[in-house]
């Protein structure tokens, strides 16, 4: 799934006062223009050893945040904005007790992120997709060791910080294109170093946003704060129309601050759009498919100590207690058909009718450099050069194919070819991204899978390892240009970035696989996070390789509705594109049959809150909507998951204590 756009104080394309807007330079010009009044020369320091450890220990903490946030929400938020508000206050609040001098300055900053983004948002992503429908696929006693995982995440992201050198300097340099979120970074930096009242008060909003989730955070896992506060009343099923109450079918409030967080930076169409459809998929379209004749006509098996049965009530998975009375019905179980249809239809008619954009990604890397093309400057001191590509991709190929072989069985060549997949695949992801501020990563990675299910057809492991590469690689490449953008406004050293990238990818990997093997040390604590982007790739994985006989009839029906809605609204938006605020978001309408109704609420709760601040007081919502938002999301989430990891640690330890003592005595 794509991560949200964050656009905090502007995402438009005018220069700060007193600098060029390059934009409307004719491109002969531009790099000169660029070289004269951007760039900030070598004698401000940038790639220092400081920069690159703050940003590779911020990077470390998002790394384990993203993970956690994309296993329970189904995708990653973006790291350079906090980061550089974090290392600001951080370097101001060393100052103010005597430990360092002087802060860092902007270009460490900027450099610090992009550390921080490597690690943070290109190393974790493909665990909770790929890899872990994967797991729910092959099980524990199959489960990848973490040797190849280690090897596997490491080269995919590896792969799209090297993928990112040859579109750099096309896509911003000549072309400019906007990348929203890189100038929103951009103008937060300067805002920053400033000096002015706002942006201590912005750093403060940030640092204490963090603080309130990371408490709520602790205060949840310690079950002060329940996991969820279910609704009254109940739905008729079944021929005898029995009741199962909305407890049983999950309908809920979830007290998650990191959720209503999520909401705010969602925006209020995307989160209606789920709330109505939560609505819909729980009060109407559940107790129709409870009302069917039973999909498995078949006894229920039970198992456990108290006796819990699985069956199907209709044409849901259901658990029953020892007197027949629904525990719990498995509504997202079916309703996933529906939104996974949804969201891959959307996301590839998205993708096919942006082919302009696909052409001219194509197009512009096959173009002849032009030696007039820099105004009579040489940048190649400071650009990446293209060899450094070369250099970078035949051992990362070499690896992946490795890993490919060795890890899943993959015929080498298929290795290769997912690669081949990645560069062009890259290419689209990176120009959408600066287009229009969304990387379709779900897209990239649908894409994949389709294509090896013509070339490797019933080949689950082929299917999913490839795409996780593709998609990974993609969305890890968009991101990091989104971080080039912001150096490039801010007259950073584009070579001195990538290099901070490069080691960024290092610190990720060192923290997000134990932190993948302790929050989910099983497919059962898999399962416990019903994982929505997870249950999508094991969904879409499931249906090309064995068919349509795994899924219960009505869901086939539902996939092909949801597949014409999906296709449907892409095209009504471009058709009608001043009705598209009256239209529903095709990604909150597929999302919200893949989550819980509880997130669906929550989010709805948080782009409320968003909204009506906005309304009273549009410059504060503009400046701290962002920067509250991601302070809480970072503080929960990580306060979660570092609850999760300490306690599967202590059972680790305990495991060892237990053991020891027995061979001692």
């Amino acid at each position: 799934m794509a991560n949200p756009s964050s656009t905090p104080e502007t995402s438009d394309h005018q220069p700060p006062a007193g600098l060029p807007d390059l934009t409307v330079l004719p491109p002969a010009e531009r790099e000169a223009a660029w070289r004269k009044y951007y760039f900030q020369g070598t004698h401000i320091p940038q790639l220092t050893t400081r920069a690159v450890v703050m940003g590779g220990v911020i990077g470390m903490l998002m790394a384990f945040s993203n993970l956690y946030t994309t296993l329970k929400l189904g995708w990653a938020f973006g790291v350079a904005i906090t980061a550089s508000v974090l290392s600001y206050s951080i370097w101001s609040s060393f100052m103010s007790l005597g430990i360092v001098k002087n802060r860092m300055t902007i270009l460490e900053n900027n450099c610090m992120a992009s550390t921080a983004s490597a690690a943070g948002y290109s190393t974790g992503g493909t665990l909770a997709t790929a890899a872990g429908a994967m797991l729910l696929i092959t099980g524990d006693n199959e489960r990848l060791g973490w040797v190849a995982t280690t090897g596997w995440v490491f080269f995919v992201a590896l792969l799209g910080v090297f993928l990112a050198i040859p579109m750099k300097r096309q896509m911003i340099n000549v072309d400019q294109l906007p990348f929203p979120s890189g100038i929103a970074a951009a103008a937060t930096l300067r805002s920053l170093y400033a000096e002015g009242e706002e942006a201590v008060k912005k750093a403060r909003a940030l640092i204490d946003a963090l603080v309130v989730g990371g408490v709520w955070g602790v205060l949840r896992s310690f079950a002060v704060i329940p996991d969820s506060i279910p609704f009254a009343g109940s739905l008729a099923i079944g021929p005898s129309s029995k009741l199962a109450s909305l407890k049983a079918c999950g309908v809920a409030f979830e007290p998650s601050l990191l959720m209503t967080a999520a909401g705010m930076i969602m925006g209020l169409r995307v989160c209606v759009t789920m709330l109505l459809a939560a609505i819909l998929n729980w009060f109407v379209l559940t107790p129709l498919v409870l009302h069917m004749p039973n999909w498995v006509d078949v006894s229920p098996v039970c198992v456990g100590d108290l006796q819990q049965c699985k069956t199907y009530i209709g044409e849901m998975e259901a658990t029953l207690g020892a007197d027949g009375e629904p525990l719990s019905v498995k509504v997202t179980r079916w309703s996933l058909w529906l939104g996974t249809s949804i969201l891959v239809t959307s996301g590839l008619t998205s993708f096919a009718m942006g082919w302009r954009t696909i052409v001219s990604a194509f197009s512009s890397m096959g173009k002849k450099a032009d030696p007039n093309a820099a105004g009579g400057v040489d940048n190649s001191d400071i650009e990446v050069p293209n060899m450094w590509m070369l250099y970078g991709l035949v051992p990362i190929t070499l690896g992946l194919v490795g890993v490919c072989y060795f890890s899943f069985q993959i015929a080498p060549w298929l290795g290769v070819f997912s690669v081949a997949m990645s560069f062009a695949l890259s290419l689209v992801a990176a120009r959408a991204t600066g287009e229009t501020d969304t990387t379709p990563i779900g897209a990239m990675g649908k894409v994949t899978q389709l294509t090896y299910a013509i070339l490797s057809p019933a080949n689950v492991t082929v299917n999913l390892m490839t795409a996780g590469i593709t998609a990974g690689a993609a969305g890890s490449s968009a991101d990091l240009l989104t971080d080039l953008k912001s150096g490039y406004l801010l007259g950073a050293n584009p070579r001195q970035q990538f290099i901070a990238q490069f080691v960024g990818v290092f610190f990720g990997t060192l923290a997000v696989i134990p932190a993948w093997y302790l929050l989910v040390p099983d497919q059962a604590a898999l399962i416990a996070f019903n994982p929505p982007a997870t249950n999508m790739w094991h969904a879409v994985a499931q249906a090309l390789s064995v068919g349509l006989k795994v899924i219960p009839t009505s869901a086939r029906y539902a996939m092909v509705i949801g597949a014409l809605v999906g296709i449907a609204l892409p095209l009504i938006e471009k058709a009608f594109p001043k009705a598209r605020r009256f239209l529903p978001s095709s990604m909150g309408l597929g999302l919200a049959f893949v989550v819980s109704f509880q997130n669906s609420l929550s989010f709805f709760i948080g782009a409320l809150i968003a909204s009506r601040w906005e309304a009273r007081n549009k410059a504060s919502a503009d400046a701290y909507v962002v920067p509250v938002a991601s302070g809480v999301i970072a503080g929960e989430s990580l306060a979660a998951a570092g609850f999760a990891v300490g306690v599967a640690l202590l059972d680790i330890l305990h495991d060892k204590l237990y053991f020891a003592y027995h061979m001692a005595f």
